[in-house]
């Protein structure tokens, strides 16, 4: 993450931009040469990564235990897997089991206990879970069990940050791009190599109906290689209706019949809009901006003004960008702005997951836990 914020600040590359030099997508003269510097220093950047986990692995490198249970949701790419609709239906479903549990996210791009952007969605979308916003996972930990009282933590975007000790690491793998052109960064959108991946105790495979049959057979057998025995469920991204500020709600029949601009500033922003057109969508014209983008009123106008000029009835945007841009927005009776909600709906291998979850509170007592110095 930080060496592509480093090249976007240094080379004026937008998320998308990038991922089309990254992936071979864009042919331009020059680019060919960048993509070999950036290969070189992707060579350094997969070596530090491999001896960072031998240490880790080794024990020179320590991490610190909770005394209870640490779920981590992660993904071994960057960009967009689909971490954040599988951290709601974790808590959703530890909720269930009468577990409360506490959220530790870094916040990217947020300072201790501020809530934005992602966190602000975990917030909204799991009632009764403390959310953590702390870099430091372990100082978060310390804080969700000595004042919120957690019997779980949930890890969010946990895979790679290792210094809080996990009791299941579940890895979500986008089935559009699982891993990241092949490459680790900055040449590729791997976080680690792809190796790294038999650490995890279990893979979703997110974005499962948007790959065919061949492409998730190919998928399995590379995941299987990685980690031969490792458990492997499959899920989509149901969308289920559209809401505005006003809270009024659109059933996705309603939006069939709607000429629509949609925008995001996620990871992966050509799913979001494969997702759209899947649903039956008429999508009159679409905006992309980086992932995390802070938008500005300036540029809420900008895009209603784009929607008016192509005719649309509707703006639609991710839960994620419409936390950072409802209040900013226009009053405009003539377009209609609102997200698109969305879950995550199992498809295959739920009853390869739960088991997991479940086996570690088989023997919890009820008392409340600490972090090991």
């Amino acid at each position: 993450m930080f060496l592509k914020l480093w090249i976007y600040r240094n080379t004026r590359l937008n998320h998308n931009a990038y991922r089309r030099i990254v992936s071979g997508e864009d042919r331009r003269p020059g680019v060919g040469l960048l993509r070999g510097l950036l290969g070189a220093v992707s060579l350094l950047y997969g070596l530090v990564m491999r001896f960072r986990n031998l240490l880790f692995n080794s024990g020179i490198l320590r991490s610190h235990t909770a005394s209870i249970p640490v779920i981590s949701i992660g993904n071994i790419t960057t960009g967009g897997t689909g971490k954040t609709p599988l951290v709601i239906w974790l808590c959703g479903y530890l909720r269930g089991k009468g577990l409360h549990s506490s959220i530790l996210t870094r916040g990217y791009k947020t300072q201790p206990d501020q809530i934005t952007d992602e966190p602000a969605l975990l917030a909204k979308a799991c009632p009764g879970t403390d959310v953590i916003v702390n870099a430091n996972r372990v100082a978060g930990a310390r804080k969700a069990i000595s004042v919120h009282r957690a019997q779980v933590l949930v890890m969010d975007d946990g895979f790679q940050h290792r210094r809080l000790k996990r009791d299941l690491d579940i890895v979500a793998v986008d089935a559009t791009c699982p891993f990241g052109y092949g490459r680790v960064l900055p040449v590729g959108l791997l976080r680690e190599p792809k190796g790294g991946l038999s650490r995890a105790d279990a893979v979703i495979i997110t974005r499962f109906d948007q790959a065919d049959a061949e492409q998730m057979q190919q998928l399995e057998q590379q995941i299987q290689q990685i980690s031969p025995s490792i458990p492997i469920a499959k899920a989509v991204h149901r969308h289920t209706h559209a809401a505005t500020y006003q809270n009024a709600k659109f059933d996705m029949e309603e939006l069939r019949s709607k000429k629509i601009l949609a925008f995001c500033g996620i990871g992966n922003p050509n799913a979001f809009f494969r997702c759209l057109e899947q649903n039956g969508l008429s999508l009159a014209d679409t905006q992309i901006f980086d992932d995390h983008h802070p938008y500005t009123q300036d540029e809420m106008k900008q895009i209603f003004e784009r929607a008016r000029s192509c005719g649309a009835e509707m703006i639609l945007c991710t839960q994620k960008d419409w936390v950072k841009s409802a209040l900013l927005s226009p009053e405009e009776e003539d377009v209609v702005f609102a997200y698109l909600a969305m879950e995550l709906d199992f498809i295959e291998g739920f009853d390869k997951i739960t088991p997991l979850i479940d086996n570690l509170f088989s023997n919890q007592s009820e008392e409340y836990g600490t972090i090991s110095e």
